[in-house]
């Protein structure tokens, strides 16, 4: 599975297994490099699936109608 294909979820449940991999005293240097690359990588695709969402959030208005997301 793809980076771009991993949900939300899935993106984060990594993002906390490099992490844990990345506080292990005993992680050879270059290791630590790749996965520090790995998970800023997936910390963007994560943003930028969020944003996506963000900016297709919609609001209910008062007179029940669904209307799209405005940024102020």
């Amino acid at each position: 599975m793809s980076k771009e294909e991993l949900t939300l979820e899935q993106g984060f449940e990594k993002l906390d297994e490099i992490i844990g991999q990345l506080e292990d005293r005993e992680i050879p240097l270059e290791k630590s490099f790749q996965l520090y690359e790995e998970g800023v990588a997936l910390l963007k695709g994560c943003n930028d699936k969020i944003d996506r969402v963000e900016k297709q959030v919609q609001k209910l208005n008062s007179d029940n109608t669904l209307s799209d997301f405005e940024e102020e």
